[in-house]
């Protein structure tokens, strides 16, 4: 993912910070508990796309 790019770009819902997680291709909002994929390089920044995450997972 362009690092411009993950400069601008905040959460939809929250508009707090994302974590960009690389491993994961996702962008994680620590507020909201949720993590938005990231497909062909472009982050899916839309709410019904995104992955709740589960209490137990951990969010660093």
């Amino acid at each position: 993912m362009d690092a411009k790019l993950f400069d601008i770009i905040a959460c939809p819902i929250c508009k707090g910070e994302l974590l960009y997680k690389k491993d994961k291709q996702e962008l994680i909002c620590r507020l909201d508990r949720l993590a938005f994929p990231i497909k062909d390089g472009l982050p899916v920044l839309l709410e019904n796309e995104a992955r709740e995450m589960p209490a137990d997972e951990e969010v660093t």
